[in-house]
């Protein structure tokens, strides 16, 4: 695996090959077991977009791995004043050993993988966030044994996390029920593709969607740069929530899931969200252990 830039340019063995590493540095790192598989690398966080959890779990994930990761804020380096993708890229890769992207455009991590000559992994655009969902996928499968078979519905926005979600679950053999209003929906792209497995649900009927479901997932209504539509999104976006009525509708086991920051009485009511807590902040701790499993096939770690 050269890159990670989206979830559909790999196959299902490399998100299986993902998760089995991701479970492995996990246990490693619960045992007291060093895993310096990146010893001596570097990677660069380009950041345009700011984050908690992506700047946290990366810089610590390469530490454990044995590597050292450096904060690139766009208002510290010359993209931001107007370098252009293709010479950062060049730049770059003269200095470090892979570079992780949390930004707006899609087009950004793929210029970098296209100009530069070393790993690009993407950290979230607006299009997808894979790092996210490889960790929600681990969180499922360690709550529920197994992927195959299971149904995930997502509540809200068609966004980049649905986005991601759809391809992510579908891959791993996932069926997907997406409750969404019309003109928030999934890309048409992706939409059209899950089509054709024939494992894909995009519906206004939340509980229809909620109906036998292993996993219940949801996501802020209004993402980072949408905040003037706050307002507008608040009205439009008024009842798809997960609560109590939506719980019922899923199997009396499921799960909940988000990949926060939280708004807990709009997507989310607060006792749902406290039921699930356990769940949730296991999948917010799995960022870390995914992500170290993509550096390393990425970055080329040894004996992984």
């Amino acid at each position: 695996m050269k890159h990670l830039l989206k979830l559909s340019d790999l196959t299902s063995e490399e998100i299986k090959e993902i998760l089995d590493l991701a479970d492995k540095l996990k246990k490693e790192k619960k045992e007291g077991i060093p895993h310096r598989l990146l010893e001596g690398k570097t990677l660069g966080m380009i950041f345009t977009k700011s984050s908690t959890r992506t700047r946290v779990s990366f810089e610590v994930g390469m530490h454990d791995l044995g590597g050292q990761a450096l904060f690139l804020s766009s208002r510290d380096i010359q993209l931001g004043r107007g370098e252009s993708i293709m010479d950062t890229a060049r730049v770059l890769s003269r200095y470090l050993d892979g570079i992780m992207i949390r930004t707006f455009a899609q087009q950004d991590p793929e210029d970098l993988a296209r100009y530069g000559s070393i790993p690009i992994i993407n950290g979230l655009t607006d299009y997808c966030h894979p790092c996210q969902v490889l960790a929600d996928l681990q969180t499922i499968r360690e709550y529920k044994g197994s992927l195959e078979g299971r149904k995930l519905c997502f509540i809200g926005d068609g966004n980049n996390m649905a986005n991601s979600l759809i391809v992510g679950c579908i891959k791993t053999g996932m069926s997907v029920s997406v409750a969404c209003p019309e003109g928030y929906r999934p890309d048409s792209g992706i939409v059209a593709w899950a089509n054709g497995t024939g494992r894909l649900t995009v519906t206004d009927d939340i509980m229809a969607a909620a109906k036998d479901a292993d996993a219940l997932y949801t996501d802020v209504w209004a993402s980072m740069g949408q905040e003037e539509e706050a307002a507008v999104r608040r009205k439009v976006f008024e009842g798809y929530c997960i609560d109590r009525k939506v719980m019922s509708a899923a199997k009396p086991d499921a799960m909940v899931l988000h990949c926060l920051p939280a708004h807990k009485g709009e997507e989310i009511m607060e006792d749902v969200f406290e039921a699930h807590a356990g769940e949730i902040f296991d999948e917010a701790e799995n960022r870390l252990h995914a992500q170290k499993a993509v550096m390393v096939l990425t970055m080329g770690g040894q004996n992984a």
